[in-house]
């Protein structure tokens, strides 16, 4: 994939020794060693840009964090591992190969941004997810065994299972004891505590008193001053290139990738190939070239259509395939580079069972916060599933573009975006596959099922297998109550209200 791996190791890390005797550690060392505007500068001149989606430059937000410490109560520092992007698994699949260059990245992270607490944010396990939170929990202890964590606090907290929950600001919202309800304010304003009135409950807010509430508008609202602290959220792969940076320089980083986009990143390739998997390649790789060797190429006798990176893209069109994967050339092409997850979208797929499959996850998803994203995105998904069913019209189609214009109105992260765009990218592109389902002679399809992946067995992802029966207000079952997630905001108890309890930052503290 590239010369010398940087973030999967050709042979996984069994144990902390066997990262040290590879050269880990030495970031932390030399990190310990300067002034924290050394090391931001250094990560600034490298260029790494966010690998988790945004692709900001994490110098910059580094900087930020730091510039807007608190004097009250210090910084936390985050790591987003609460991986659930459909079509990705390169989190997971860094912290299972290599879990010390993230812990490592953390506590450098920390030293930069004066935070005396790391918080590595992961989902609540389950039969399919266990293993990777034993690992990551043995691999803290391991680093807590050495004395990597002294100077601060080291969590695993347990989240929940929703896709929000990977959201920024909907992840602060969970560490503070409430649902994963995305704010209005970016994360560096509001953080990983709260300060409350002085009769307010001690410990993390509890949604049912109201504090911080991330549904009130006037509470999360833009410009709203707060003494709470800031809070660095930085994605699992992002801090895994930190140590090495540190060690080796701005510019041995830059040696691989372009000007603007550099370094490695890791992609998940799925769909309509030869064999799923995930695989390291250089910034700049083109999209074709990454789908023939982490994917195999187009399955036999089948031609690719696009490529969908995840639910968050719009579709990128086989014309397009030699588009090199940098944060540039993806925008220029009308995609975006995401969390480098490439769906492959062939001629045996039906293009509309596969948007039907996106806009149901969404409107599943959505927190239903922002009326427009759940009502209007389970209109579109309850229309295409009609028109896939065979009992469309050409009124379901009009009314599927209206509200595709409409289903983002007053939104406060990018869900409802995500639906105007994947969907009506499809729609764009391949207008005749909707209309096809209009005739009488069209057989009827079922939507393609969307949803993370629990793993990948045999060459071949696996997605979670209650995906298809998950119902609107986050429960699952047949039928639904007709309520969304926030509307329960009120309530002393939301569906998984209980569950959140349970979850708080687990043991693993040092």
């Amino acid at each position: 994939m590239i010369v010398e791996p940087r973030l999967l190791p050709t042979v996984p890390y069994a144990t902390l020794d066997d990262y040290l005797a590879a050269g880990g550690g030495a970031g932390l060392d030399a990190a310990r060693k300067v002034d924290a505007e050394v090391l931001i500068g250094e990560l600034e001149a490298s260029g790494l840009r966010g690998r988790g989606g945004a692709g900001f430059p994490t110098g910059t937000k580094w900087r930020t964090v730091a510039a807007n410490r608190s004097d009250t109560v210090p910084t936390t520092v985050v790591v987003n591992a609460a991986e659930g992007e459909p079509g990705t698994f390169k989190d997971r699949t860094i912290m299972r190969t290599n879990p010390y260059a993230v812990i490592e990245g953390a506590l450098i992270a920390a030293g930069a941004v004066g935070a005396d607490r790391v918080i590595v944010a992961m989902k609540r396990p389950d039969v399919d997810n266990a293993a990777d939170l034993e690992r990551m929990r043995a691999a803290l202890g391991e680093a807590i065994a050495a004395g990597w964590c002294d100077h601060g606090v080291v969590e695993i907290f347990e989240g929940p299972e929703e896709y929000l929950y990977g959201e920024e600001t909907a992840l602060l919202e969970v560490l503070n004891g409430r649902p994963p309800f995305p704010r209005i304010a970016p994360p560096f304003r509001h953080g990983a505590d709260e300060l409350m009135d002085a009769d307010a409950a001690q410990g993390p807010a509890r949604h049912s008193t109201g504090a911080g509430k991330s549904a009130n508008v006037e509470l999360a609202g833009p410009g709203a001053e707060t003494p709470a602290p800031p809070a660095l959220v930085d994605n699992v792969e992002t801090l895994a290139n930190v140590p090495s940076i540190v060690a080796k320089g701005a510019q041995w980083f830059r040696a691989v990738g372009t000007e603007e986009s550099p370094g490695s990143i890791v992609c998940t390739v799925t769909g309509a190939v030869a064999h799923d998997g995930v695989g390291e390649i250089a910034m700049g790789t083109t999209v074709r070239k990454a789908i023939e060797r982490i994917g195999g190429g187009v399955r036999r006798g089948e031609r690719i259509v696009g490529v969908l990176g995840g639910a968050s893209t719009a579709l990128l069109p086989v014309e397009q395939l030699d588009t090199p994967l940098t944060y540039e050339a993806m925008a220029a092409a009308g995609a975006a580079l995401g969390s480098a997850s490439l769906i492959v979208i062939s001629d045996g797929d039906d293009i509309a069972a596969v948007a039907a499959g996106f806009a149901r996850f969404l409107a599943v998803e959505s927190c239903g916060q922002c009326t427009p994203c759940k009502s209007d995105g389970l209109e579109i998904s309850d229309r295409l599933g009609a028109l896939c069913a065979g009992e469309g019209s050409q009124e379901d189609l009009d009314v599927i573009a209206h509200r595709l214009t409409t289903v983002s109105d007053g939104a406060r992260c990018n869900l409802a975006l995500q639906t105007q765009t994947v969907v009506g990218s499809l729609l764009e592109r391949h207008p005749e596959a909707f209309r096809v389902h209009l005739d009488a002679d069209t057989a009827a399809v079922a939507p393609v099922v969307v949803a993370e992946i629990d793993e990948i067995a045999d060459d071949r992802a696996v997605l979670a297998d209650r995906a298809g029966t998950k119902q609107p207000d986050w429960t699952y079952g047949d039928t639904w109550s007709g309520t969304y997630p926030a509307a329960l905001l009120g309530a002393d108890q939301t569906p998984d209200d209980q569950a959140l309890a349970d979850a708080g930052p687990a043991a693993d503290e040092q």
